[in-house]
């Protein structure tokens, strides 16, 4: 005489259609006899999804020494990691040519916004790349010719002299 519990589950079987029902059924009694299947699952699911972001960093002329959010990152053309979007702040500085300060914003794609984010994160069938490249133009510093220099500097401190220019309050 079948349980109560087998009773039950084939009048669930029969009221809902059978056939799909019954092997799924038995696909999950198999599994559970059978921890190792189970595990193999969850690490195959455990696996899946990966989000691999980076920021590419190009100068031109190339040779810029890269600071991103104040961390010192090399020499352009750099390539560096990176876990968040937002504004980043980036700095450029070579010899020779004016230093580059510039916020610039990284906006997230449509797979990195909430809700989606989750599941392209952890549930993604392949490695998703989300690479940012970032070129600058770097102008070279106008060298000011001494005695030009020189003669502003005197002027100046004439009108110092006389009165006519006062020091800024700070």
């Amino acid at each position: 005489m079948p349980s109560n519990e087998q009773r039950l589950t084939s009048k669930r079987l029969r009221k809902w259609g059978g056939h799909a029902l019954r092997d799924v059924r038995g696909r999950i009694e198999a599994s559970a006899k059978n921890p190792m299947l189970a595990c193999i699952a969850v690490l195959a699911l455990a696996c899946c999804g990966c989000v691999q972001r980076r920021l590419i960093v190009r100068s031109q002329p190339e040779g810029a020494f890269v600071q991103i959010d104040g961390q010192q990152i090399g020499y352009t053309p750099v390539s560096v990691p990176f876990t968040y979007y937002g504004t980043r702040d980036i700095q450029l500085e070579k010899d020779g040519f004016k230093t580059v300060k510039v916020q610039q914003r990284v906006r997230p794609p449509w797979y990195a916004r909430f809700p989606v984010s989750f599941f392209s994160e952890n549930f993604s069938p392949r490695e998703i790349r989300d690479e940012r490249l970032l070129e600058f133009q770097m102008e070279p510093k106008t060298e000011v010719q001494e005695n030009l220099l020189l003669d502003r500097a005197n002027g100046l401190r004439g009108d110092v002299q006389r009165g006519t220019v006062t020091a800024p309050i700070r």
